[in-house]
């Protein structure tokens, strides 16, 4: 009896197997969350970098939401910097520079003292909702949270 090709067939399965396995490596780092925002509106709460400050980022969101033209915002608060990353809805593209400009005027008058960036890019968006779900971590420091707010915002001024 040949055991040969048992053998040549078993490394080949072995192979084939860990070259489909090493194919998810890394995997997915988005959060269910993230994911569903891509289909539809997910409506994040506002949150803060630092605890006592939500109440701002709620305030915000809420004067962000009551532009027409919008569907979903998320909102973050870091100690310099408030992220407002939104997606206008598919009819009001056409407009997204007027509606930039009203979403600024209405923060600025509302909350001279603060310092926004504002986004309407979608990748800034799923930034920002992976950020949020991360500092839901307990063992996610508010000083990993602030450096990560500053990527995104860093990553949104390169952009435009």
């Amino acid at each position: 009896m040949n055991q040969k090709p048992i053998i040549v067939y078993g490394l080949l399965v072995l192979i084939i197997g860990s070259l489909l396995s090493g194919c998810n490596q890394g995997g997915d780092k988005t959060s269910a969350e993230s994911r569903k925002s891509m289909i539809q509106s997910v409506n994040p709460e506002a949150t803060a970098v630092k605890k006592n400050e939500h109440d701002v980022a709620e305030k915000v969101k809420k004067d962000v939401q009551s532009v027409p033209a919008i569907y979903d915002v998320a909102v973050i608060k870091g100690e310099e910097e408030i992220l407002v990353a939104y997606k206008v809805k598919h009819m009001q593209r056409y407009h997204m520079k007027k509606i930039e400009e009203e979403i600024n005027k209405k923060l600025e008058k509302n909350y001279p003292k603060e310092n926004f960036v504002v986004s309407s890019d979608f990748k800034i968006f799923i930034e920002a909702i992976e950020l949020k779900d991360r500092m839901k971590d307990k063992d996610y420091s508010t000083k990993d949270a602030e450096e990560r707010l500053k990527k995104i915002i860093k990553f949104k001024k390169e952009r435009t």
